[in-house]
């Protein structure tokens, strides 16, 4: 997740909010203790120790590899006592597909709005659906201040399988090296290339098969969910953009709905795996849990293909995205989606 700076630094015209968010993020921070302290204290878990031993081993292969921030980021350990670091609001309209979005000074627009409770993220929600609005709310066990504080571990995740826990922490990371103010489609785009990227190296470095096996596996089980979702997202912006009534774009999304249910359990039957996918499907479906999911997806063949054309060094990569970063939104769509095309038209090539 992107910058709960956004939310630090948040519109004083809603007191309640911004102080929820200030008083939230500093009982986190109170809560940190430094890692080390932690390991070498004997009153210390011995699970939690050798979590908190892989978090320094990734936390190295971070900044040597991968080239992310060496600073004291991920270098202490805070218990929430609750599942969740904070709890996301996602919004549409009732019959478009388009975010909305929040502004806030310095971290710029957008596409959701964070709470430390979850009873206020409900209460809130329930304000947006009684203005018209299609709501998702959803846990998020990690944010990123964008290097202004020292980012700890939580527990909110440290009990993650050991690659779980890497793709994580370089997600986070990444939002210290490239944010885009007002670009949050661009922003979680490269943060999820970069904790794939992350991933894929540190198991290599490892030599762990098993586990790597298990990554690929959860990769393209992910990448079959996405692309049904976007298939599907796209069917909406098509019927609500159609020059019809109200009336039917109504009864069209509900029946688009119904396929997406359908198509998912077709596809369950044929690909092992998908299940773990259920929980997302069990709850009722609309315009902004589809929406949600493009946050992190959608560019993803973009930098992908920028990656390749950095021949796979970090550095040069980063300084790429810096320059794409700094275009007007306009002529980085145009840059991203060039590239996008770069993209398919190697996987097709790769295909002959």
């Amino acid at each position: 997740m992107t910058a709960m700076l956004a939310v630090l630094l948040g519109s004083c015209a809603n007191l309640t909010f911004y102080a929820q968010a200030v008083n939230g993020h500093m009982d986190l921070m109170r809560r940190a203790q430094p890692i080390h302290t932690l390991i070498a204290d004997p009153a210390t878990n011995s699970v939690l120790k050798k979590r908190l031993s892989n978090v320094i081993n990734i936390r190295e292969f971070a900044s040597r590899e991968l080239k992310l921030p060496d600073n004291r980021s991920y270098t202490h350990y805070a218990d929430l006592e609750r599942p969740f670091a904070v709890w996301n609001v996602i919004a549409t309209p009732e019959l478009s597909i388009q975010l909305k979005e929040w502004c806030f000074i310095q971290a710029g627009c957008v596409n959701y709005r964070g709470f430390f409770s979850q009873a206020r993220a409900e209460n809130y929600a329930k304000k947006m659906i009684d203005a018209g609005h299609d709501v998702y709310v959803g846990g998020v066990p990690a944010y990123s201040t964008l290097g202004w504080f020292n980012d700890p571990v939580l527990n909110t995740f440290i009990g993650h399988s050991e690659w779980e826990l890497a793709r994580l922490i370089f997600h986070e990371l990444a939002h210290q090296v490239v944010y885009v103010p007002g670009d949050t489609v661009f922003n979680e785009s490269f943060a999820t290339l970069v904790e794939q990227e992350g991933v894929r190296r540190w198991l290599a470095h490892n030599d762990v098969a098993d586990e790597y096996a298990e990554y690929r596996a959860r990769y393209e089980q992910r990448a079959v969910f996405v692309t049904l979702i976007r298939h599907h997202r796209t069917r909406l912006d098509m019927l609500f953009k159609a020059d019809i009534d109200d009336v039917q774009k109504r009864a069209g999304k509900a029946l688009i709905f119904e396929d997406l249910r359908a198509q998912f359990n077709l596809l369950k039957t044929s690909r092992s795996g998908l299940a773990r996918f259920d929980p997302w499907f069990s709850q009722p479906i609309n315009n902004a849990q589809l929406a949600s999911i493009s946050l992190y997806t959608q560019l993803l063949p973009s930098f992908q293909a920028l990656l390749v054309q950095q021949e796979g060094n970090m550095g040069r990569f980063f300084d790429a995205v810096k320059k794409i970063g700094k275009l007007t939104k306009d002529e980085r769509a145009q840059m991203m989606q060039r590239l996008a095309d770069e993209e398919g038209y190697n996987n097709l090539a790769s295909t002959f």
